[in-house]
C-alpha cells in the first residue's frame, strides 16, 4: 500500500497458526450474508461482523475531500502525484458508524481475524481495516475459497499476514484509473461534449463494439442462390415422413458459392476463389433439369468423431454461459454467483483458474458413479489447467462448495439462483464423464449435371452430453436435437425427390457483440481481469456509450465520437495490446516482481507519459472536428454530437437554412441509412406542423422526433419569454425551463411511420394515462396507463400489470378492481399455500405461504415465520393474527 496507508503498522503475527478459537475473537467478512454463513462454523466465542465492501476510498467528488487538502491541486484528482502517488483516502458516507462499531467490538476480544475474499480487493479491504482499526491485538489473516465447515476450520488453523503484493496491486490499479479518468476526461469535455468520461479498461472495451459497427458499416451485401432438395428412399412407405434434406454442392464439377466466399466489403467473391456463383434466372434453369434427373446415391462418407467435456468454469466462461443459456447480464450473473457463494453453496467465483482440487474431483466423480453409473466414468480423472500464463492456479474453478456436492434439487433454491447453480453443478460433472462418441455421416447424391450433399450424425454413445450440453438449457432435448438420421443407404440406390426449391440468400453482416462474446474477446485480448469484465460491461451501459437491443451491445454516436478522438489522438491508451501489458504489470506487481513507483513514473510523469501527452495534443484537437462522426456511409450531410444527443445538419439549398434534426437514440449508427437521413430531416424541416386538433381542448396535435424518437405532442412546446431568453446563467435558464408547463405526450409505436400518423392514432396514444374511475374505499382515481414494464392499472402506489388478454385503452373500471384486488405474489421464492381469511381490522387477506425458509402467514408487508412445532395444515385464522402481531411489535428487528 502507498505511504497514505503505511502510517500504522498492523501487530505481527505467525505466518503459519495451529491453533484457534482459545480466547474470543472478531471475524470481520465483507457482506453480512457471508457473515451469516461462516458464523455456524465457528466457535461460540468469535463474534463476526461485515464491513459491508470496501472502508476507504478515493474522494468521489469535491465534498469528499477533507479540509487540510481541499486548495490543493493534487486534492482533485485524490492522488498527490508528486509524493509517490500518494492517495488520498478517505471513509465513504455511511462507513464511519460501521468503523466505529467495529472498533467497539474490537475492545472485547483476544484477536481479529480479517476473513475478507481472497483477491486484491478483499485483501486491500483487509489492510484497510487494520489502518483505520489500529488493533491492539493480534491480526491474522485467514482465507478460503469456498464456506464450508472443512474449509472455515481449516482456514483458522493456517493463517498467514496480508500480503502487500496483493494490496499495492490493487492500490496501484486504482490510481491508474484515476490518473487516466480525470486526466483525459476534461479534455474529452472540452472536445465532445461535458459529463463524459474515458477509462483505462473501459474505453479499450468500447473501442471493440465500435470497431465492430464500422465493420458493419463498411460492410456490403452479396447475393447469391443454391437449390434445396427434400428426398427419401424410393420405397418408403411414408416419404414425406422419412425425407431428408439435400444441399445443393456443385454443378458440373464446381462448387456453388456460399457465404464465406465473399469480401465483406466490396459484396464481391474473394479473389482466387474458383466458384460457381449462381443467379435468379441460372438457379432457376438448374431447378427445372434437377427436376426431370434421376436421383442417384453416388458416395457415402461414414467417420467417427468424439468430442471431449469443457473444463470447469472461470468467470469469464461463466459469465458467457450465464448470458447465453439464461438471459443474464455479467452484472446479474457475478450477482447471483457472489449469493451462492456467501450461502456456502459454490467456491469462489472471480478465477481465472479451470484447476479442480482433489476433494472436488473425487466428489465429481461420485456424482457421475451415483447418477449416471461406471460406464460415464473415464478410467483416471480428468485434469484442466488455463492456457493464460497469467493465471493464478493456486486458485480453484468456480464449482459446488464442499466434499460432496449438494443436488441443484436439494438446494432449497429457486428461480435465477437455482438456474445458474445448476448450471454450475452440471458443468463440473460434466467435466470428470467419458467423451461423447458420434458417427457423422456424409452422403452424396447426383441429379442431372448438380451433386447434392445431404449430411447426418448419430450420437452412439452420449458420454458428458447426459449432464452438459454447451449453449443448451435441457441436455436430454439437446441431445435429440444433435442427432439427423439418415436412412441406411448404399451406393447406387436411386432416391426418390419429394421436393426441390431454388433458395435466394443474401451474406449478413457480422455480428455485434453479446455481453458473452465481449467477455471472450476482452479475455482473449488479455484486457481486464476475472473481477472486472462485469463492471466493464455495466459502466458502458450506464454512461450511455452503449445500450443494449436484444442481446446485441449497440454503440451510441457518443460512443463512437469518444472512441474516434481516443484513436486519432491518444490511440495507445485503446489499443488492445498496451492495455493488456497493463494488466500483466498489475499482475507482476501482485507477484512481487515489478515496483509501483517505477511503472507509475514511467505511465504518468515519462517524456511520453500520459501527462506530457495530454497537455502537447490539448491545442491541437478541434472540438468541432471531435464533435462531428467520421461515418464514410452518409454523404452530404453532417451527423454531430450536442448537449442533448447527436443530431444531423444538411447544409441550405439554394439560399435555405441549413436544416438541424435530433437523430433518435434507438437508431444504430450503422442503421443510419441515407433513407432514414432523409426521413428524420424531412421531419425536422416541416416544423411543428399540426396533424391535427384535439376535439375537447381544440388545441393542435405535432408528430414530433426527439432524442428518444417520434412522439405525438397535444399543444405548442411553451418556450421563455423574450425577456427571459436574454438571460446568460445557465443555471437560471434551466430553474426558469423547469417551471414551463410540460405539453402532454406520447411515443409513436416502433413500427409505426412517424410520417403517416393520423389525427385518430395521435388521439388515442394521447388518450394515456385513462382515468377508469374512483376508488370505492379511498375515491382516488384508477387509471390505466403504459410503463417500461408494458400496460398497468394503479391506485395510488398499488400497481397490477394487465393480462394478455387485456386492452390498456379498452380495459373497464370492473376488470381494474379485479386485477387490484387480486393478492401480489409474496417473496420472489414463495407459493401460496391458501387463504386462512380476512384481518379483523381492515379485512385484507391473510395469507399462508411456502417460501424458501419455510411456511410464514403475511398480511399486507407483515410476514411471521410459522414455530416449527406448528403444523401449516392446523393453522388458524387466530393463530396467524398472534404472530403477525407478534412480528410487528418486533419492529425492525430481525426475525
Amino acid at each position: 500500500m502507498a505511504p497514505a496507508a503505511e502510517k500504522t503498522a498492523a501487530p505481527k503475527s505467525k505466518s503459519r497458526t495451529k491453533s484457534a478459537g482459545d480466547g474470543s475473537a472478531l471475524v470481520i467478512v465483507e457482506s453480512p450474508t457471508k457473515a451469516k454463513t461462516i458464523r455456524k462454523f465457528l466457535p461460540k466465542n468469535f463474534i463476526v461482523e461485515a464491513s459491508v465492501g470496501h472502508v476507504r476510498d478515493l474522494p468521489q467528488s469535491a465534498a469528499d475531500i477533507p479540509k487540510d487538502v481541499k486548495d490543493e491541486e493534487w486534492a482533485k484528482i485524490g492522488v498527490n502525484v508528486d509524493k509517490d502517488f500518494e492517495p488520498l483516502y478517505v471513509i465513504p458516507k455511511g462507513k464511519f458508524k460501521v468503523i466505529s462499531d467495529l472498533r467497539a467490538k474490537l475492545k472485547n476480544v483476544d484477536m481479529l481475524y480479517l476473513a475478507t475474499d481472497e483477491d486484491r480487493e478483499g485483501e486491500s479491504i483487509s489492510a484497510h481495516l487494520i489502518e483505520l482499526l489500529k488493533p491492539k491485538v493480534p491480526v491474522k489473516r485467514m482465507v478460503f475459497h469456498e464456506i464450508t465447515k472443512a474449509a472455515i476450520e481449516h482456514a483458522l488453523t493456517d493463517t498467514r499476514e496480508i500480503d502487500q503484493n496483493l494490496v499495492s496491486a490493487q492500490e496501484t490499479r486504482r490510481v491508474l484509473d484515476r490518473l487516466v479518468g480525470y486526466t483525459v476526461s476534461p479534455l474529452i469535455w472540452k472536445k465532445i461534449a461535458f459529463g463524459l468520461s474515458a477509462g483505462r479498461v473501459q474505453s479499450s472495451a468500447l473501442r471493440m463494439i465500435v470497431d465492430r459497427e464500422r465493420e458493419r458499416i463498411a460492410f456490403r451485401r452479396a447475393k447469391y442462390w443454391d437449390l434445396q432438395a427434400t428426398v427419401a428412399e424410393k420405397g418408403a412407405k411414408d416419404p414425406a415422413k422419412e425425407a431428408f434434406d439435400a444441399k445443393l454442392h456443385s454443378v458440373k464439377g464446381q462448387r456453388i458459392a456460399t457465404s464465406k466466399d465473399f469480401d465483406e466489403t466490396t459484396g464481391k467473391l474473394l479473389e482466387g476463389k474458383e466458384v460457381l456463383l449462381l443467379d435468379g434466372k441460372e438457379s432457376a434453369a438448374l431447378l427445372e433439369r434437377v427436376k426431370k434427373g434421376e436421383w442417384k446415391v453416388i458416395g457415402i462418407e461414414e467417420r467417427p468423431v468424439s468430442s471431449k467435456p469443457s473444463p470447469p468454469f472461470i468467470t469469464s466462461t461463466l459469465q458467457q454461459e450465464g448470458n447465453r443459456k439464461l438471459g443474464l447480464s455479467s452484472r446479474e450473473t457475478m450477482r447471483l454467483a457472489q449469493q451462492l457463494y456467501e450461502e456456502g453453496l459454490i467456491t469462489y467465483m472471480r478465477t481465472d483458474s479451470p484447476t479442480l482440487s482433489t476433494q472436488a474431483v473425487a466428489a465429481a466423480r461420485e456424482a457421475v458413479k451415483e447418477l449416471y453409473g461406471e460406464k460415464y466414468l473415464p478410467s483416471e480423472p480428468r485434469s484442466y489447467a488455463s492456457k493464460d500464463k497469467q493465471a493464478q492456479e493456486a486458485h480453484e474453478a468456480v464449482r459446488p462448495a464442499g466434499s460432496e456436492f449438494t443436488h441443484p434439487d436439494k438446494t432449497g433454491l429457486t428461480g435465477k439462483a437455482r438456474d445458474l447453480y445448476e448450471l454450475i453443478w452440471m458443468r463440473t460433472v460434466a467435466c470428470q464423464m467419458v467423451d461423447a462418441q458420434k458417427k457423422s455421416v456424409t452422403v452424396k447424391i447426383e441429379a442431372s449435371d448438380a451433386v447434392f450433399n445431404a449430411s447426418g450424425s448419430t450420437i452412439t454413445f452420449p458420454g458428458y452430453l447426459r449432464a452438459y450440453v454447451e449453449g443448451s438449457d435441457d441436455p436430454g432435448a439437446a441431445l435429440a436435437d444433435k442427432e439427423t438420421i439418415l436412412p441406411p443407404l448404399k451406393q447406387g440406390d436411386v432416391l426418390k425427390l419429394v421436393g426441390v426449391e431454388s433458395l435466394e440468400h443474401e451474406t449478413q453482416p457480422p455480428a455485434r457483440f453479446t455481453e458473452a462474446s465481449i467477455v471472450r474477446e476482452l479475455e482473449k485480448a488479455g484486457i481486464g481481469r476475472p473481477s472486472t469484465y462485469a463492471s466493464i460491461i455495466s459502466t458502458l451501459i450506464d454512461r450511455d456509450y452503449v445500450r443494449k437491443n436484444g442481446n446485441a451491445l449497440v454503440p451510441s454516436f457518443t460512443g463512437i465520437a469518444v472512441t474516434q478522438l481516443l484513436v486519432k489522438h491518444f490511440n495507445h491508451l485503446v489499443d488492445a495490446k498496451f492495455t493488456s501489458e497493463m494488466e500483466r504489470s498489475l499482475d507482476d506487481i501482485a507477484e512481487g516482481k515489478k515496483e509501483r513507483l517505477p511503472y507509475l513514473r514511467s505511465f504518468y510523469l515519462g517524456k511520453e507519459g500520459l501527462k506530457a501527452q495530454v497537455a502537447a495534443r490539448d491545442k491541437g484537437i478541434d472540438p468541432g472536428e471531435s464533435r462531428t462522426l467520421d461515418l464514410p456511409h452518409l454523404t452530404g450531410v453532417d451527423v454531430k454530437i450536442g448537449r442533448y444527443g447527436a443530431y444531423v445538419i444538411q447544409p441550405g439549398q439554394k439560399g435555405a437554412e441549413e436544416v438541424h434534426a435530433s437523430i433518435p437514440e434507438d437508431i444504430a449508427p450503422a442503421d443510419l441509412t441515407p433513407d432514414k437521413i432523409a426521413e428524420i430531416i424531412e421531419i425536422s424541416a416541416q416544423g411543428p406542423k399540426p396533424i391535427g386538433e384535439d376535439p375537447k381542448t381544440k388545441q393542435p396535435i405535432f408528430c414530433l422526433t426527439g432524442r428518444f424518437g417520434p412522439y405525438v405532442q397535444l399543444g405548442p412546446t411553451p418556450e421563455l419569454t423574450p425577456e427571459q431568453a436574454k438571460e446568460t446563467d445557465k443555471k437560471k435558464i434551466k430553474a426558469m425551463m423547469a417551471e414551463l408547463p410540460k405539453p402532454r405526450r406520447a411515443s409513436v409505436p416502433k413500427g409505426v411511420d412517424p410520417r403517416a400518423v393520423t389525427i385518430e392514432q395521435a388521439l388515442k396514444w394521447l388518450s394515456l394515462p385513462r382515468e377508469l374511475g374512483l376508488h370505492p374505499e379511498t375515491k382516488t382515481p384508477i387509471l390505466a396507463n403504459n410503463g417500461r414494464f408494458g400496460p398497468y392499472v394503479q391506485h395510488g402506489t398499488d400497481y397490477r400489470s394487465l393480462k394478455k388478454e387485456d386492452d390498456v385503452y379498452t380495459v373497464s373500471f370492473d376488470r381494474a378492481m379485479e386485477l387490484l384486488n387480486t393478492p401480489k405474489q409474496g417473496r420472489a421464492s414463495s407459493k401460496v399455500l391458501k387463504e386462512l381469511g380476512p384481518h379483523p381490522e381492515d379485512q385484507k387477506p391473510i395469507q399462508l405461504l411456502e417460501g424458501k425458509f419455510g411456511p410464514y402467514v403475511k398480511h399486507k408487508s407483515t410476514s411471521a415465520s410459522l414455530p416449527k412445532e406448528q403444523s401449516p395444515d392446523s393453522l388458524t385464522v387466530d393463530q396467524a393474527i398472534e404472530l403477525l402481531k407478534a412480528r410487528k411489535a418486533m419492529g425492525k428487528k430481525r426475525r
